[in-house]
């Protein structure tokens, strides 16, 4: 049940979105159940971003109301958040994927400079790790600790598990990590972990975009950016209608969402780093990303 799910999923995904010829298949040990029930998500999101050909009704969609600019608007609504909540360091980065990912300027907000990544670099590490797979030096189902390679890679992203996080890295190589982190214009050194909020939405971007792996394995990560262990963040603020892939990150004072938001073929990278105190202001700070969250929906779908 689980490969069928992540077969459907690739290939709507390529017909959709991505410009490269049908990936091949998965390793069979990861469509375990979670996998199973992710990927069905993933689907629905792949159809919403379809090129209009894909929809079942062209003429509805093309009688919706045209999706919203980053405009001046906007920029004063996020900097007026930003400014009501000046206790906090807080970095915002928001890209218009919806004339193809990652070529799009990163419109910054707020702190520029890097914090501390958190989970949210996992996104980086299962990129690697994947390309080390698609250019024949590592298999999915490699032995990795107890379970296969496959395995850390889904618990890595979809359950945030640092454990997994370490195989990984371990895996591809930290200098390869920073290696590999530079050849999309990203400075990253594991040992410190750190990344401006216009460096992970540059990461999460060309994910999306299937600029860096093939359709199978972009598919298959993307289905791992939903229902994870903790939605609290930017999913929970977003309309219905609006899916929602993202990678968070809670590490002492850091809490952070880095997403992709999808809505009839128009899709949106944004990310939201904030440094407090520690954990105790957590809840001050979700409802910070909400509002940030809320205003970027709000204004461009």
């Amino acid at each position: 049940m689980g490969a069928a799910c992540a077969a459907v999923l690739a290939v709507v995904l390529a017909a959709g979105i991505y410009s490269f010829a049908q990936a091949r298949s998965t390793a069979a040990n990861l469509t375990t159940t979670s996998a199973a029930s992710a990927a069905p998500s993933a689907t629905t999101t792949a159809e919403a971003s379809a090129s209009p050909s894909a929809s079942p009704d062209a003429s509805a969609q093309a009688s919706a109301p045209a999706a919203g600019a980053v405009d001046a608007a906007l920029d004063t609504r996020i900097q007026a958040i930003l400014d009501a909540n000046s206790q906090y360091q807080i970095g915002v980065a928001l890209v218009d994927l919806s004339q193809g990912a990652g070529s799009a300027d990163v419109h910054e907000y707020g702190v520029r400079e890097k914090f501390v990544a958190a989970s949210t670099a996992k996104v980086l590490a299962a990129a690697a790790y994947y390309h080390l797979v698609e250019t024949g030096a590592a298999s999915l189902d490699d032995p990795l600790g107890n379970y296969t390679a496959g395995f850390q890679l889904r618990e890595m992203i979809q359950q945030s598990d640092n454990d997994s996080w370490s195989l990984i890295m371990d895996a591809v190589g930290h200098e390869q990590l920073t290696e590999y982190a530079a050849s999309l214009g990203v400075s990253y050194d594991p040992k410190i972990n750190t990344l401006t909020p216009a460096e992970m939405a540059t990461i999460v971007s060309r994910v999306y975009s299937g600029t860096l792996l093939n359709a199978g394995d972009t598919a298959q990560l993307l289905s791992y950016m939903q229902d994870t262990n903790y939605e609290s963040l930017i999913p929970a603020a977003v309309p219905e209608g609006i899916t929602v892939f993202h990678k968070y990150g809670l590490l002492g004072g850091e809490l952070h969402d880095a997403g992709i938001l999808i809505r009839d073929g128009t899709a949106y990278a944004l990310v939201i780093y904030t440094k407090g105190q520690d954990l105790s202001d957590v809840p001050e700070r979700t409802e910070v990303i909400h509002q940030l969250t809320q205003a970027v929906a709000g204004a461009l779908f």
